[in-house]
């Protein structure tokens, strides 16, 4: 009987930028613990890929590699591949961020990361085009080698792995952190601290440009996100002096002051 994960399993995702990945000849495989589990039992590295269904060269790649047959078949046989919605998922794509800016100076989508079985980044970068182009490997390339890398040099993935865990670690350690638990009660703290620096005036929060994200008000209460709801189309409602909510760098500062505020315990 056929491993019922040696197949696309994209298909049941809330997802509607991973449903259309359904239908590639890639194995894709949603984020969590079975794939990882499925890594280490096939003792190889997992193929992450991020992006979003707005993203252009998201779909350029898929175009050009997910759905061909031949390039298809090299992922499934060398890794767990695993098909990740930055717009559903921000807190996996935030991390793997960090570790592509780290390596490569930049980022962007799609993201690419090589990992090692338990979610050690040691290789990653963004768009591979399928044919070698402008100094690019093409995609067929890295596979191939990050696949020989793996298989017969695995001290150098090891500690490659191990240098770039330890160096995000160092950056994030000025990050403060609370006892308080990430529940209902926390978000709805972080969700008044934002709306309490919105800037009806200059139709933003805190002076800076933003950009209204559904999936931070998943956790919060009815009230509170009815409260963000209403004020967003009120604002919405009267361009171009519109109130956006902040959570791609605004929430990370709210939910810490909001810990900070709380009592623990």
């Amino acid at each position: 009987m056929m491993d019922p994960r040696m197949r696309n399993n994209l298909g049941g995702s809330s997802s509607p930028y991973l449903r259309q990945h359904a239908d590639n000849p890639v194995h894709w495989q949603q984020w969590g613990e079975e794939a990882m589990e499925w890594a280490r039992e096939r003792d190889v590295p997992i193929l992450l890929s991020i992006g979003y269904s707005a993203c252009h060269w998201c779909h350029v790649m898929a175009h050009e590699s997910f759905e061909n047959d031949e390039i298809a078949a090299i992922m499934n046989e060398n890794f767990v591949c695993v098909k990740v919605d930055r717009e559903e998922r921000p807190d996996i794509d935030a991390v793997y961020m960090n570790a592509t800016v780290a390596m490569t100076g930049q980022g962007g989508w799609p993201m690419t990361c090589f990992l090692t079985p338990d979610g050690s980044p040691f290789y990653c970068g963004t768009y591979y085009p399928p044919a070698p182009r402008g100094g690019m490997p093409s995609f067929t390339q890295l596979l191939e080698a990050i696949a020989d890398t793996f298989t017969n040099r695995r001290d150098e993935v090891d500690n490659a792995a191990q240098s770039i865990v330890t160096e995000l670690q160092r950056a994030s350690g000025g990050i403060p952190y609370g006892g308080a638990p990430v529940d209902a009660e926390l978000l709805d703290a972080a969700g008044r601290s934002i709306l309490g620096d919105e800037d009806i005036p200059r139709g933003d929060s805190v002076g800076h440009r933003s950009f209204r994200r559904r999936h931070y008000w998943r956790g919060c209460s009815d009230s509170s996100s009815e409260q963000v709801r209403a004020r967003s189309s009120a604002a919405s409602s009267a361009p171009p002096k519109q109130w956006l909510v902040v959570v791609s760098t605004t929430s990370w500062v709210a939910v810490s002051r909001a810990t900070r505020s709380m009592p623990s315990g």
